[in-house]
């Protein structure tokens, strides 16, 4: 497997990332096995963020003795700096390290400058000097927002979701960074769980030599299939362009990735699955999604009072309220054996 190089960073790793946010789904345990295993197996970026409940904890227990072999990045929601402060200082205390590698803002809705009046990117900056932080990051779910910050050429690394179902405009991203000697981290390079074959999201994402993908990891099974690409790495062929070029033209833009960023909802419909359940059920098939519990869920779409929230808050701007109606009609037709999936 290739290595790449982060933009101005200078960081050099093997182009297979480890996304830590589904750890805060295992037990301590679980999670410190599959770091541990990671770090064996060749992985040495590590992305997390102190939103993500326990995942800086995790990381830090698995990987402290190692800490000058890999490099750590992290996010803060903060929007002041003194609830910045704390959000470095308590993510540096569960890390168990003096210095992250790269801190990022953390879904941005702005980019944050010199002399906005925040002082927050000031604020970034002061760590640098301090040697608290190595590098400067953002990440962001608003294409316009991104090419924003690409422009601004005040971060090290943009962080933004990228798979072969990203449009053009989104693509390009990759391209801009590259320009700009800044590096791009993507999310969601499964497309939050829509794509499901990892062989051609890592195929596809190869063919770029400036992006590094972090992979969403919770279980021992999925890690394997990751590090067995340290050896056998995937690579574009006209069978894989095909079927992505299939995938693309089944799949437009207006699918719900999964990322939650609309919850809470006031009515407790879990939103993130259940605007895009009929894509689970026919691309990631499984009865579980037909039983008695998820029924409930889906049956919380009926309480649906339009307020708009979830519609406002999705950072693909997506008509939130009728992909929820439109998945619900389908899912009840799954259920009474008029669809077949």
């Amino acid at each position: 497997m290739k290595k790449i190089i982060l933009g101005s960073t200078g960081i050099s790793s093997a182009q297979n990332g480890f996304g830590a946010l589904p750890l805060q789904r295992d037990d301590i345990d679980t999670a410190v096995r599959i770091l541990q295993r990671a770090y064996e197996g060749g992985i040495t970026f590590f992305d997390t963020a102190r939103a993500y409940s326990d995942s800086e904890e995790k990381v830090g227990l698995a990987l402290s003795d190692v800490r000058k072999n890999i490099f750590i990045a992290t996010k803060t929601m903060a929007k002041n700096t003194e609830d910045m402060k704390k959000q470095l200082e308590e993510s540096l205390k569960l890390l168990k390290t003096d210095y992250i590698d790269i801190y990022q803002f953390h879904c941005v809705d702005c980019c944050y400058a010199p002399g906005d009046g925040t002082g927050m990117y000031e604020l970034m900056e002061d760590f640098k000097r301090q040697g608290l932080i190595r590098h400067i990051g953002i990440t962001a779910h608003k294409i316009g927002i991104a090419e924003e910050i690409i422009r601004s050429g005040l971060y090290e690394t943009l962080q933004f979701p990228f798979s072969y179902l990203s449009g053009e405009r989104e693509l390009a991203l990759a391209a801009k960074c590259k320009e700009k000697n800044m590096g791009f981290i993507a999310m969601k390079a499964l497309a939050g769980g829509i794509i499901t074959n990892s062989r051609m999201a890592y195929a596809f994402i190869g063919q770029y030599d400036n992006v590094m993908p972090i992979w969403g990891i919770q279980r021992e099974n999925e890690l394997e299939e990751w590090l067995s690409y340290m050896d056998d790495t995937p690579v574009m062929t006209e069978e894989i362009m095909e079927a992505i070029n299939k995938d693309k033209a089944e799949l437009s833009g207006n699918f719900c990735r999964g990322c939650g960023y609309c919850m809470p909802c006031p009515m407790n419909i879990q939103i993130n699955n259940c605007a895009r359940m009929s894509l689970m059920l026919r691309r990631a098939p499984s009865k579980a999604w037909l039983n008695e519990t998820w029924q409930e869920n889906m049956k919380q779409i009926e309480k649906c009072i339009n307020c708009g929230q979830c519609k406002s808050k999705c950072p693909y701007e997506l008509n939130t309220p009728e992909l929820l109606k439109v998945n619900y009609e389908d899912y009840k037709q799954v259920l009474a054996g008029k669809v077949k999936v």
